[in-house]
């Protein structure tokens, strides 16, 4: 059966459709005979007490010269039959997470949204591998300078970020002893006002910071390592790195069976694990990227997986109202 896919996203003139995994996403629910609606930026509200969205009819095409066309924009309201894809990019700041309450009452009134609105507002990505202490490399996050400072004396090294970034915006990497350590540690907690996470350096990083992908909390048989360039620490695709794909490892499918059952459980459908060397280091769920480099790199479709889970929990109501 058709369903209505609805799609909360940056404005999509403005992606590059070769890396852009939501893309990759409405051109397999358009392949599967899926309707697909596009909201426009801004465009959630509520009305008396009911989500509704000012969204537009969606057609897409692989084509770098003209990859969408919109009909008329329109009041869309929520219900059975639709699947929202959230996939609006961080910051998660205080708009981020009202939307995702109004898409919680497009949650109630039947639609599935992917991801579950609860777990973009309770899982913030640095700290959510927190909860897999096990995975993780030694990690300490806090607004105290003094307490950071001590931190990285201890380890020798280590990474500093804020807890609200993307795409390795203000990560620093810095050691012990270090010269201007102090305003690094005063700009990240604001002056002891932002809490910032301190993680020990992992050397491993040259070999690339890992993209795991989950569908459904099973993870994708390859990942895409993200190799720093030049002169550059960092490895996201968005601070120059290069990426290569290569096959999961055994500490790999240990690391996503550890995440991957509570993903699953709280509804987080498409989830990104990063992961440098043997260590977790962040679970992304808003908007995970990488799918458009892996299908190309091995001739996969991982967003026909996806579409399988989503249309697996549509029917599983249905079936479970008729037993």
């Amino acid at each position: 059966m058709p369903l209505d896919i609805v799609v909360v996203m940056d404005p999509i003139g403005s992606i590059k459709i070769a890396k852009d995994s939501t893309f990759a996403m409405l051109l397999e629910g358009q392949r599967r005979g899926h309707r697909l609606w596009y909201v426009r930026p801004g465009g959630l509200s509520v009305r008396d007490g009911a989500a509704e969205a000012l969204a537009a009819p969606l057609q897409v095409r692989d084509d770098k010269n003209g990859w969408f066309e919109l009909d008329a924009f329109q009041t869309l309201h929520f219900g059975p039959g639709q699947v929202v894809l959230m996939r609006k990019d961080p910051p998660v700041d205080s708009e981020y997470i009202h939307d995702t309450q109004v898409l919680g009452l497009a949650q109630t009134a039947g639609a599935l949204v992917v991801n579950d609105p609860q777990g973009l507002r309770d899982y913030n990505e640095k700290l959510a591998a927190l909860l897999f202490p096990q995975c993780c490399p030694p990690t300490v996050v806090s607004r105290d300078a003094a307490t950071l400072k001590a931190f990285v004396a201890e380890h020798g090294e280590a990474v500093l970020k804020p807890l609200d970034g993307m795409g390795g915006r203000s990560i620093f990497r810095a050691r012990a002893g270090e010269a201007n350590l102090n305003v690094i540690l005063e700009t990240l907690t604001q002056g002891g006002h932002s809490l910032a996470m301190a993680q020990r350096y992992l050397p491993e990083i040259s070999d690339g910071d890992k993209r795991i992908l989950l569908v459904d909390g099973e993870p994708v048989d390859y990942c895409l390592a993200r190799i720093p360039q030049g002169d550059e620490f960092r490895g996201n695709l968005a601070a120059g790195g290069r990426g290569e794909g290569r096959p999961l490892s055994e500490r790999d499918r240990w690391i996503a069976a550890q995440v991957g059952p509570e993903m699953k459980r709280r509804g987080m459908l498409f989830v990104g694990l990063d992961v440098i060397g043997d260590y977790l280091t962040e679970v992304n769920v808003t908007s995970p990227t990488c799918i458009r480099e892996l299908d190309a790199q091995f001739g996969i479709n991982i967003a026909s997986a996806l579409f399988d889970a989503i249309e697996a929990r549509m029917v599983a109501p249905a079936t479970a109202r008729t037993a």
